[in-house]
C-alpha cells in the first residue's frame, strides 16, 4: 500500500468511522471509468469485471446526457405530477408478464426489497418470512434479518426461516438432480414451523438465478417448480430479486425469473436500473399493490424523482438499441467456454448465465477460500477486477457491465489462467 492509499484508509477511518468494507487488500483509488475500462490516480487501468451497477457501460454518454438534461429541466418528488414515472412505469412494466404492471420507485435495491416483505404481509396478513441460509437482499433491518452475514443485536427474529441453499459441492438431497425436490422440501418444513410458531407464512423472497449462492450447478429452467407448489398450497408470496440477474443479464432474457420459468406475486430491482444513478423498483400485480397502498401508508421522496426517470429510461434505450442482451447470450457463450478450457486442479466447476459466471474452487471436495481470495488478490494486480461469494467465499464472482466484448474475455481468461497457475494445489 502506497502512501497515498494509507493516506485515504487513514481519512475514511477518521470521517466515515472504522470497519467501513474496502475491495482488496490493496484498495484501489478510482478517478474514471469508461465502458468496461476503470482507472485509478496512478493513471493505470482495469478491466472491471465485477460491477453490475454500470450496466451498460461506466459512464456511458446517453445515461449521462439524459440526467443533465433533466437536472437542467425540473427535480422534485411524486407528490407532484410529472409524466416521466408514467412513461417509465408503461415502458418498464412492458417488459414484464404476469399481470405485474403496477410499480413503486425507489432509491435502492433494498428499500425495495423492503417493500416487498410488506406487500407480502398486507396480502397474507401474515408475518413469517422465507430465504436461502446464503444470500443478501440488502441492508434495512428487514431484509438483512433474511441475510446470515451477521448475527443481528439481540438474536435472529422468530418469523424468519432461512432454508438450506442449494450447493455444489454438498448438494441437497446427496445429488444436483435431487436438488429441486429436497430444496421444495425444506420450504414446506420451513412453512410448517412458521405457522406452528404463530406467525403464519408470508413469502420466500429469493433471487432467480441464486447468485450469492454462487449460480449452483442444477439451478435450471423447471427448478423452483416443486417449490412453486408449495408455496401456492400454503397461501403465500413468491418475491423475486431481480437486482442481479435483472435487465438482461442473463442473456436469454429481460429477467431471471423468465430463465428459470416461474411467476413471482412481486419483483424487485435495482443497482442496474440507473446504470449507476440511485433508481430502484418494486413491480407487482393490482392485487398486491392494493392489499399494500391499504394496509401501509408509503411516500418515498426521491424514488421516482424526474432525474431517476430519466436515467432509468436511458439505461432502457441503450440496452435495446445496442442489443445488449444478445450481447449478454453471445458473450456469456464464449467466456464460459474459455472459463472452462482453463485447467488447474482447485477448479471445481465453472458455470454461468449470460454475463455472470461462477468459477467453485476445492480442494479435496471442500471449499478453498483462501486459494479464491488470493486469485482475486492476484488479478487486482494484473488490471482486472473480480470478487468472489458463496457461502465460503470460494467462489470466484465475474459480472461485467454488459458491453463485455470478445477482447474483454481474452483478456480476462488468459490473465486468470496465468494466476492460477501460480497457485498450488
Amino acid at each position: 500500500m502506497n502512501s497515498k492509499t494509507a493516506e485515504l484508509m487513514a481519512r475514511r477511518e477518521r470521517l466515515l468511522g472504522p470497519n467501513v468494507p474496502t475491495f482488496y487488500e490493496n484498495p484501489v483509488h478510482l478517478v474514471r471509468g469508461e465502458g468496461v475500462w476503470l482507472w485509478d490516480a496512478d493513471g493505470r487501468r482495469y478491466l472491471d469485471c465485477y460491477n453490475n451497477v454500470p450496466h451498460v457501460g461506466h459512464g456511458h454518454p446517453r445515461v449521462v446526457d439524459a440526467i443533465a438534461r433533466q437536472s437542467a429541466i425540473l427535480n422534485t418528488h411524486t407528490r407532484y405530477l410529472h409524466e416521466g414515472i408514467l412513461d417509465y412505469a408503461e415502458r418498464l412494466t412492458g417488459k414484464l408478464g404476469h399481470d405485474l404492471r403496477q410499480i413503486i420507485m425507489v432509491c435502492t435495491g433494498s428499500e425495495a426489497n423492503d417493500i416487498a416483505l410488506r406487500m407480502a404481509q398486507a396480502v397474507t396478513g401474515k408475518t413469517g418470512y422465507i430465504a436461502t441460509d446464503n444470500t443478501y437482499h440488502g441492508n434495512t433491518t428487514a431484509v438483512a434479518h433474511l441475510s446470515t452475514r451477521r448475527p443481528p443485536i439481540g438474536g435472529w427474529p422468530s418469523n424468519i426461516r432461512r432454508v438450506p441453499a442449494p450447493d455444489a459441492l454438498t448438494p441437497l438431497g446427496g445429488s444436483i438432480d435431487a436438488q429441486p425436490q429436497a430444496f421444495a422440501d425444506n420450504v414446506a418444513r420451513a412453512i410448517a414451523e412458521l405457522e406452528a410458531a404463530g406467525h403464519g407464512f408470508a413469502g420466500l423472497m429469493l433471487c432467480p438465478i441464486f447468485a450469492n449462492e454462487g449460480i449452483v450447478p442444477g439451478v435450471a429452467p423447471g427448478f423452483l417448480d416443486p417449490t412453486v407448489e408449495v408455496i401456492r398450497k400454503a397461501g403465500g408470496l413468491i418475491l423475486c430479486d431481480e437486482v442481479q440477474p435483472g435487465f438482461g443479464r442473463v442473456g436469454t432474457n429481460w429477467w431471471g425469473h423468465e430463465w428459470l420459468g416461474f411467476v413471482p406475486d412481486v419483483v424487485t430491482m435495482g443497482k442496474p436500473m440507473g446504470n449507476g444513478h440511485p433508481v430502484a423498483a418494486v413491480v407487482a400485480r393490482p392485487d398486491v399493490m392494493g392489499a399494500f397502498r391499504e394496509a401501509f401508508g408509503y411516500f418515498n421522496t426521491f424514488g421516482g424523482n424526474p432525474v431517476a426517470c430519466a436515467a432509468a429510461m436511458a439505461v432502457l434505450d441503450v440496452i435495446e438499441d445496442e442489443d445488449l442482451i444478445a450481447n449478454a447470450r453471445k458473450m456469456g457463450v464464449s467466456t464460459l467456454e474459455g472459463l472452462h478450457g482453463i485447467d488447474h486442479p482447485l477448479i471445481h466447476d465453472a458455470r454461468g448465465a449470460g454475463l455472470f459466471f461462477g468459477i467453485e474452487l476445492a480442494r479435496d471436495g471442500k471449499p478453498a477460500p483462501d486459494a479464491a481470495g488470493r486469485v482475486v488478490e492476484r488479478m487486482r494486480e494484473e488490471g482486472i477486477l473480480m470478487g468472489r461469494g458463496g457461502r465460503d467465499q470460494h467462489i470466484l464472482k465475474i459480472r461485467p457491465p454488459m458491453v463485455f466484448d470478445q477482447s474483454h474475455a481474452d483478456l480476462l481468461i488468459s490473465t486468470l489462467s496465468r494466476v492460477l497457475a501460480e497457485i498450488p494445489a
